[in-house]
């Protein structure tokens, strides 16, 4: 029988997430999370015995480029998208408070 989470399971782990669900999308999520739970547990099946933990199921290498010094962007070009600037700096709403 398919695992089948409550709907105030699913709701925990929305609200874990941030999400705001509607009543339609905690029955689609139930179901679908459901599936996925039991997944989880054929792969517990699987036997580990021989198999070496790792952290990275493939190599991983620095992929980062090598800095190299380039001319900035104009500020004018910079600040041409702005919503608000002004004429030097890019206004934001103040987000602390100033004390």
């Amino acid at each position: 029988m398919p695992t089948q989470l409550t709907p105030a399971e699913v709701q925990h782990v929305a609200m874990l997430a941030r999400l705001k669900l509607t009543p339609a999308e905690v029955a689609d999520f139930a179901s679908q999370l459901g599936r996925m739970l039991d997944y989880f547990q054929v792969l517990n099946e699987v036997d580990t015995e021989d198999v070496e933990p790792m952290s990275y199921a493939v190599e991983v290498r620095n992929v980062f480029r090598e800095d190299v010094v380039q001319p900035s962007l104009p500020r004018a070009e910079a600040l041409m998208n702005a919503p608000k600037t002004d004429g030097q700096c890019f206004l934001v709403p103040q987000i602390l408070d100033g004390g």
